[in-house]
């Protein structure tokens, strides 16, 4: 989540609110629905269950098969949840919602009395799991935590929607458009479009995905495809006259400004201020919550805030202004901040595809206004910014932690997954690629690294990572590594909080030396390993900068820093306040140890919000890949050596 910047504050973390005031529509009418036994196919594979399910409810409900998947994968990437309950209040793989005046309570809905909590929680729209039991006359319970059950009940409510409108169902999915803009529960037309859009472009594309409980569904592609737009008019939804946003159309976005305390008016990029990095986070709130703690005067906020539900979007800040959401203001004079509704603890139920698809779509709107690069080394999380100072990286955040699944992420910005695993020798790059859905890394969850409540004691969980697990020594028993930050040299934890042990995917590392299926890299000033049996967690990296403080063994240790301001003296020649540079103690690359750079070296800078004005220093620093965060080095400190090329 967001940080404030130079006071680094941090924002309380709430209990999730399971509300949002969605819309206001009147759910269709009761339809008779068969209640017919779900097969399971007795012999069938048990991985294949879930797909089974969505073929007999698309069947008995008489809805299109791939309009059920389709609309499934938008809502819930076809998870169960295990039976949990979203932050928008819905349950299971179609997110069948049941919001009650307890949970809106127990969210933090700021509402004023019992009376208001009532009222809040009382919209049909926020109660589809019930409509959907009386549809097919099944419990609470079961379309709640039975996933045959709760896919029913997801195709009976879309069916009612459909005859609603339609009084019949069709064959073709292409007839379906206002029923599923209608399911998506959405108060404005700008929402139902976004949804149904998507969920179309999913039936037109396809979808195959190995779900975190290991049930396999896949959805073809029908690229011929061209849905009913027009059939949104029949919704009678309106248009909400909003603020000019700065987002793509295919995106639901409204303007709500965050507390001008939160950030600082300026006019980036024009004011030669640079704007190079785009950081994802996640709120540790509920949407509703995060839009209400940005309001606040004297905490933080990011530009945007995105749903779990849905993937609408509230932008709060603008791109020209300096958010402060990174807990380093350095980090906020170059960088974007998209924070999405979830909880790192159990990012995996919660980073729904509407998400991941509607921030892939704004990520690339923003990388083609701003020049920004669609790789790992711009597209960054928040637990990879560098801490500001020696004493404040122990306290940086870790969002949106090992959950967030940068594959996908990246596949959707047309970026990664073409190249072939293997590692190289000594000197060589490589960059971590462990995959996500096979990637099953062991965690420990402890109360304090989950504000839902959910978890009462630390618990060890086997669950999809987006990481692999650094150690001291090329074996399964050796130490994890500890970075000094965290740790004062003691060893590394499996703590789901403790990134120092982790290298994560897209991340590049120069290659220290291999031994049988262990790679050893730089890191953190360190030689440290990972299990890589035939370079399958890695890919090899070419045409990137790596940075060294020289070759030979009384080669200086180069200072590493969390910033990058100009020097004090150009202050004092310019007549302004300087910001501390100040190296971070406990680190440095020592002689023989080499670091990727993520970029060409850029000007130290630093911005006055009183004169609206950028102040440019006269050197330059390199931002190099130095741990599972990034970190600053001056050019002038460095040898640079491109792979292929000579040194410069």
């Amino acid at each position: 989540m967001a940080k404030s910047q130079r006071a680094h504050r941090l924002v309380p973390r709430r209990r999730r609110a399971l509300f949002t005031a969605v819309g206001l529509l009147t759910v269709a009418g009761s339809v008779t629905v068969p209640l017919v036994a779900q097969a399971t196919g007795g012999t069938d594979p048990a991985d294949t269950a879930r797909q089974r399910a969505f073929a007999a409810a698309a069947g008995e409900f008489h809805v299109p098969r791939e309009v059920l998947l389709a609309l499934a994968y938008q809502e819930s990437a076809w998870d169960n949840h295990a039976g949990w309950q979203s932050a928008e209040g819905g349950y299971g793989p179609m997110h069948l919602t049941d919001v009650t005046a307890t949970t809106v309570a127990d969210g933090g809905a700021d509402a004023a009395g019992p009376a208001d909590v009532a009222k809040l929680a009382a919209p049909p729209a926020l109660h589809t799991l019930r409509v959907a039991a009386k549809l097919t006359g099944l419990s609470l319970e079961m379309l709640r935590t039975n996933d045959a059950a709760n896919i029913r009940g997801g195709a009976a409510l879309l069916a009612s929607y459909q005859e609603k409108l339609h009084s019949r169902a069709s064959a073709e999915p292409a007839d379906w458009y206002g029923a599923v803009a209608r399911y998506s529960q959405a108060s404005r037309e700008q929402g139902a479009r976004a949804f149904a859009n998507r969920v179309f472009a999913t039936v037109k594309n396809g979808a195959s995905r190995t779900t975190p409980d290991g049930q396999r569904v896949s959805l073809a592609a029908t690229p011929e495809i061209a849905p009913a737009t027009d059939q949104l008019a029949e919704l009678d939804l309106p248009m909400e006259k909003t603020a000019a946003t700065e987002c793509p159309d295919t995106v639901d976005c409204t303007f709500v400004p965050a507390d001008p305390s939160t950030g600082q008016t300026s006019d980036r990029p024009a004011n030669h201020i640079r704007i190079d990095t785009i950081v994802i986070h996640d709120t540790e709130l509920s949407y509703k919550s995060a839009i209400t703690t940005f309001q606040q005067p004297g905490t933080s906020a990011s530009h945007y805030v995105m749903r779990s539900s849905d993937g609408a979007v509230s932008q709060m800040v603008r791109t020209k202004d300096i958010a402060f959401h990174t807990g380093n203001y350095s980090s906020n004079l170059h960088s974007i901040g998209i924070e999405h509704e979830g909880y790192a603890a159990h990012g995996a139920n919660w980073y729904t595809e509407a998400q991941y698809e509607a921030t892939a779509d704004l990520v690339k709107y923003l990388a083609h206004r701003f020049q920004v690069p669609l790789d790992r080394q711009h597209i960054i999380g928040h637990d990879n910014v560098p801490g500001p100072s020696s004493t404040l990286i122990s306290a940086m955040h870790w969002d949106p932690g090992p959950s967030w699944d940068w594959d996908h992420f990246m596949a959707l910005l047309g970026k990664g997954g073409k190249e072939r695993r293997g590692v190289g020798g000594a000197g060589s790059v490589v960059t971590i690629a462990p995959g996500f859905a096979y990637n099953e890394q062991t965690l420990q969850i402890c109360p304090s690294d989950d504000p839902t409540g959910a978890v009462t004691a630390c618990t060890d969980v086997n669950q999809p990572s987006d990481f692999v697990y650094l150690r001291t020594l090329p074996s399964k028993t050796a130490p994890l590594f500890g970075d000094w930050a965290l740790h004062s040299g003691a060893k590394g934890t499996d703590r789901i909080s403790d990134w120092g042990s982790t290298a994560q995917a897209g991340q590049q590392f120069v290659v220290a030396g291999t031994q049988g299926a262990w790679t050893a890299i730089w890191f953190s000033g360190s030689k440290v390993w990972f299990y890589n049996p035939h370079g399958v967690n890695t890919t090899r990296a070419n045409g990137v900068t790596a940075v060294s403080s020289g070759a030979t063994s009384d080669s200086k240790p180069v200072a590493v820093y969390g910033s990058g301001y100009p020097d004090a003296s150009e202050y004092t020649t310019a007549g302004l306040k300087s910001s501390p540079q100040v190296p971070l103690s406990m680190y440095s690359i020592p002689a023989g140890q080499a670091y990727v750079a993520t970029a060409a070296p850029a000007a130290t800078d630093d911005y006055f919000a009183s004169s609206g004005k950028a102040f440019i220093g006269g050197r330059t620093m390199y931002t190099i890949q130095y741990n599972h965060r990034t970190a600053l080095v001056y050019s002038t400190d460095v040898s640079a050596e491109q792979l292929g090329g000579g040194r410069h």
